[in-house]
């Protein structure tokens, strides 16, 4: 019997919609499956809204300095405008996904898929059966939300991009990404935003400088932030949530918001009927060319439990195309991945943190902090921060670090220089362009400070 399909994709998010895209490109018959819009997290309730919103959040520093240049402005914000127009935007970036499948020859079918055996795949509405050689799950993550009595009544990012009004006041749990880019992006649109997370700073595992770095611009920026505790329970009272934390105080707000984590999108799938091995913390385990424990079912992005970033999921859908369609075994590097948080101020960084590369040997730190220029005119007492962190015995840069004005723009280039096994010398060999922030990163003479045999020095 000769099978109708050669791929059949669970998830029509970034990674399954390259690796439909680029199998179909390759001659494979391919089905896409997708029950809610095409697109997936980053396009339709992540990145793309989320950027918007950050855009939107930083005008209020923009007006903060505008006198200093001879400006004066009288502003005022309407919510309704943003969230229609962030609408209209994602809506025009599913077309063009749809558009490129279509254009493609990838079939895309509306429905939920389970996974009936290795090589079949049942549409739950349709009840149709496809039979497929190949089965790629997509399926993403989905917010974590603790178990805690009163827990509906707190939000997650999914709903923050389309609430009906502002709050006067919200509370955030998380100190990770969502975490502080949702505090962003609140404290900028004016409302009264806290954060608390169980841990005593945010952004756990990042450069210690860039966490502290972002601390310290958040409380500038108004962010009450709130450490080593957590939410226990919330419960209404008249208009508003009271938060019930676990050093036993209470306190009201207009909305409280989780950010505080994601879990893999597996459950009714029929992965584990199908065989599909599934790690301790419910992600889908993965070979490095993205192969589950089943033969002919593969997995990519979020629902893998890797490295939760669209970049990467387009990265291991397209070697999975290569893989099974293109005779070309793909397995995706994961150890040079660069890291943006569009939290304000802007974090960018790849490569080893201090603490790490300094466990590895000897190395020199090159560190320097100033005010960005947009501020030099005001009074704004903002600081920017440019971290290298160097190998002793070659030069090797390890690690690069960058908060401030477009961190993430400036860390995009220089993933490239990592990428390339750069040394300073290399660095040093390129012209600075002045003024700008990143030529500080080729300009830097003499180490800070070194590490040797593990010690500060």
């Amino acid at each position: 019997m000769t099978e109708p399909y050669d791929l059949v994709v669970i998830g029509a998010g970034s990674g399954g919609v390259r690796a439909a895209r680029m199998a179909a490109g390759h001659g494979a018959r391919v089905a896409i499956i997708e029950e809610f819009r095409i697109g997936g997290t980053c396009v339709i309730r992540g990145c793309v809204p989320k950027k918007l919103y950050v855009y939107a959040s930083r005008f209020k520093d923009l007006f903060e300095v505008a006198p200093s240049f001879g400006w004066q402005v009288d502003a005022s914000f309407d919510w309704p405008t943003l969230v229609a127009n962030k609408e209209k935007e994602i809506s025009r970036l599913e077309r063009a996904y749809q558009s490129g499948l279509e254009g493609s020859k990838v079939e895309i079918i509306r429905d939920r898929a389970e996974i009936v055996s290795p090589t079949a795949v049942r549409l739950v509405r349709d009840g149709r059966v496809l039979e497929t050689r190949y089965i790629l799950v997509a399926t993403g993550a989905k917010p974590l939300i603790p178990d805690i009595p009163g827990r509906e009544l707190g939000i997650s990012s999914n709903e923050a991009f389309d609430l009906p009004k502002l709050p006067h006041s919200i509370l955030i749990e998380g100190g990770g990404y969502v975490g502080v880019e949702f505090a962003t992006i609140f404290a900028g649109l004016g409302v009264h935003t806290t954060l608390v997370y169980r841990g005593t700073c945010v952004l756990r595992g990042f450069d210690e400088d860039l966490r502290q770095g972002l601390d310290a611009g958040l409380e500038l920026r108004g962010i009450r932030r709130i450490y080593e505790t957590n939410v226990k329970a919330l419960r209404r009272e008249g208009d508003d949530i009271v938060a019930h934390f676990g050093d036993g105080t209470d306190a009201p707000f207009g909305a409280v918001m989780f950010a505080t984590g994601r879990s893999p999108n597996v459950a009714g799938f029929g992965l584990e009927e199908a065989g599909v091995r599934l790690r301790p913390d419910g992600a889908i385990d993965v070979d490095a060319f993205s192969k589950t424990s089943v033969p002919s079912i593969y997995a990519v992005g979020d629902v893998t439990g890797r490295t939760a970033l669209t970049p990467v999921a387009i990265r291991e859908g397209a070697a999975v195309a290569e893989t099974l369609f293109n005779n070309n075994p793909v397995a995706v590097d994961h150890s040079q991945i660069g890291t943006a948080v569009f939290a304000e101020p802007e974090v960018g960084t790849i490569g080893l943190t201090e603490a790490e590369a300094a466990t590895h040997g000897d190395i020199d730190v090159y560190v320097t902090r100033f005010r960005p220029m947009m501020n030099t005119l005001s009074d704004k007492t903002d600081r920017m921060l440019l971290k290298l962190v160097v190998r002793a015995e070659d030069q090797r840069v390890l690690g690069i670090h960058i908060l401030g004005p477009t961190a993430a723009e400036i860390i995009q280039m220089a993933a490239i220089a990592l990428g390339m096994n750069a040394t300073k010398a290399d660095l040093d060999r390129t012209f600075a362009m002045h003024p700008t922030a990143g030529e500080e990163l080729v300009t830097f003479k003499t180490p800070s400070y070194r590490y040797r045999g593990g010690v500060k020095v």
